[in-house]
């Protein structure tokens, strides 16, 4: 499987982002992506799932009421749209792909990641 993220960038605090994840060279469905994030004074944190048909969706603390996450299954692709963004959420964003909603996603294989910078 190959996954690879875009979207990333440098934002300024309350901006927005919209990350892409799309999945190559391996079946989309029925499968879950997850984004998660890593900095170097936190670790790997688990950001937000879905299903490739666009269900079983959840965020977590950090991330709920600021982004949503969506999948395009004509494209293999899943986003997270990322809203009032604020400097804890400066981290490079990975996203990976599991069997199962109860998925591990720091253990899974993900891609290259791509960096967000909030920063004024």
């Amino acid at each position: 499987v190959q996954l690879v993220e875009s979207g990333g960038g440098v934002v300024q605090p309350g901006g927005s982002l919209r990350l892409s994840c799309k999945v190559s060279n391996f079946p989309f469905a029925p499968y879950y992506i997850f984004w998660v994030r890593q900095t170097p004074g936190k670790g790997l944190e688990w950001v937000a799932r879905i299903r490739s048909s666009g269900t079983y969706i959840a965020y977590s603390d950090s991330a709920k009421d600021r982004f949503t996450i969506s999948s395009d299954g004509a494209k293999n692709t899943v986003y997270l749209q990322m809203n009032s963004l604020k400097s804890d959420d400066t981290a490079r964003y990975y996203c990976a792909m599991g069997l199962t909603a109860d998925s591990n996603a720091t253990t899974l294989p993900r891609g290259q990641g791509t960096q967000v910078t909030v920063s004024s």
